[in-house]
């Protein structure tokens, strides 16, 4: 039998036409339904079984639906809840997602979202042992749900013994058991998307899409139309209909990364989204019910922004539901030795080649770094090492010969490589004198590897012969100028 035909589900509102109707729409569903008008019935349900699901007005004629949640939390019950909260009541959502709540509800409730959250909470649930489910005794401790597959390798790759890391990995296991949004702050290159990605693959969505967004890379006059997507005709160029980021995001995470840089217009418009859950595409008419996750990362203080009015407060405190810091590697220095480790593993895996060992010197060169470019910055750096290295030993030689490159900006990310193709960089007239050199030199650079690409059919072995470099040299350069290669087996051609 289905799980969904034996779970059951405990109402509890106080206007018997909505109860009713709540009761209704979750029978059709196959679920068993217990209802209550009050609190003190619904204390009454709850002392004689376990529910897989409570369902609970906020404000009931002896209390607050709030305190209900928060006694099943002090007696760590294991029942999910669902907080049904009046239409522009943000301050009481927020408090029910802080205070344990799987997810809410805003009045008028739509079904189909009802019938979504109901079947979203029990996923969650089933992810969790058996023997939880089945527990009698209310006062029996609640051990946590082991994380999935697919979310123990994600926590994996976040690379750390310390207990900072370990910390971390913990507060990720707790957070994505539930729908709250999660607000990552941290220095650049610390790892704010492995985090958030991990958030998904721990959680019940872990099926559904992950749709990483980079809030500071889509133009202003397109970012409605990104986020919300666009009917044909909506603007000059929409051909046909289509999908904007909540859409695509249907069922799983949606990730904003650097959402400090989020304008303030657009800031309006995904607060209202977060509250009514329901987007209107550019150009439509109807609006569109939302069902995913939100999680959100900067580098960025926005505590400093809302003071200057550059970030919507009502906007932030929805956001931060749930924090998490990923630390600078200054404040971790123990798990450098690892780090490295799993870079290089990582690196070589890629390029088909074998991780080199590091000599006692390369280590004590990377421990005198100050690295303020955090986990990005090394790995910029064991790269280079790679290229330059002609042994299976890095030496300190290999990094040495690097120069300042800890003071140049850190790598960009996948996304703003995405977002911004390479333009040559500007020349000042009057001297012929690059105004920036080393953006400069790489387009020489580039050009210079293309042609020798071109001329030898992209052939990268022959190429890479024609300049004095060896393969492992070549690889890195196509790599670190983002040279687009028309196959990725050229190298079986010689």
């Amino acid at each position: 039998m289905p799980a969904s035909a034996t779970a059951c589900v405990l109402v509890v509102d106080d206007e018997p036409d909505l109860r009713t109707l709540y009761e209704l729409t979750l029978l059709r569903e196959g679920y068993e339904v217990v209802s209550a008008p009050d609190l003190a019935q619904a204390r009454e349900w709850l002392a004689q079984r376990r529910f897989d699901v409570l369902i609970s007005d906020m404000r009931l004629p002896d209390g607050l639906g709030l305190e209900l949640l928060r006694e099943l939390v002090e007696q760590q019950r294991s029942e999910k809840t669902i907080v049904i909260t009046a239409y522009g009541s943000a301050e009481n959502a927020v408090e029910a997602l802080k205070s344990g709540a799987f997810d809410y509800l805003t009045k008028p409730v739509d079904l189909k979202q009802l019938r979504t959250a109901v079947q979203a909470a029990l996923q969650s649930q089933r992810m969790e042992p058996a023997a939880k489910l089945r527990r009698t005794s209310a006062s029996e401790p609640v051990r946590s749900a082991p994380p999935p597959p697919g979310g123990v390798q994600a926590l994996a790759r976040i690379v750390g013994t310390s207990a900072t890391m370990a910390q971390i990995r913990q507060r990720i296991e707790k957070v994505a058991t539930s729908m709250a949004p999660v607000l990552i702050l941290g220095e650049s290159g610390t790892g704010k998307e492995l985090v958030a990605r991990a958030v998904h693959e721990c959680s019940h969505r872990s099926d559904g899409p992950f749709v990483a967004v980079n809030c500071g890379a889509i133009p202003d006059n397109l970012i409605e139309a990104e986020f919300f997507g666009a009917r044909k005709g909506a603007y000059t160029g929409a051909s046909h209909d289509r999908e904007g980021y909540f859409q695509a995001a249907r069922g799983g995470t949606l990730f904003l990364d650097e959402i400090g840089d989020l304008p303030l217009g657009m800031q309006a418009k995904l607060l209202r989204v977060i509250q009514e859950r329901r987007v209107r595409p550019l150009g439509g008419v109807q609006e569109e019910a939302v069902d995913v996750r939100l999680v959100s990362a900067t580098h960025k203080d926005l505590v400093a922004l809302v003071k200057s009015g550059d970030f919507r407060q009502d906007l932030f405190y929805r956001l931060n539901v749930i924090g998490l810091r990923t630390p600078p590697l200054r404040e971790r220095r123990e798990d450098l030795p690892e780090l490295v480790l799993a870079l290089l593993q990582r690196i070589c895996a890629e390029s088909g080649q074998a991780a080199p060992t590091l000599s006692d010197a390369a280590r004590d060169y990377l421990r005198s770094r100050e690295l303020p470019g955090n986990v990005r910055e090394l790995e910029n750096l064991l790269q280079r090492a790679l290229a330059l290295s002609s042994g299976s030993v890095l030496e300190a030689c290999d990094f040495e010969d690097q120069g300042d490159s800890a003071e140049a900006p850190s790598r960009p990310s996948h996304a703003d490589q995405m977002a911004e193709s390479p333009a040559p960089p500007p020349v000042t007239e009057s001297t012929g004198i690059p105004a920036d050199l080393q953006s400069y030199l790489d387009e020489q650079e580039r050009q210079v590897l293309l042609k020798a690409l071109k001329e030898c059919d992209f052939n990268r072995t022959a190429a890479a012969a024609r300049l004095g470099l060896n393969l492992r040299q070549m690889r890195y350069r196509i790599q670190r100028l983002g040279i687009t290669m028309p196959s990725d087996d050229e190298d079986t051609q010689g």
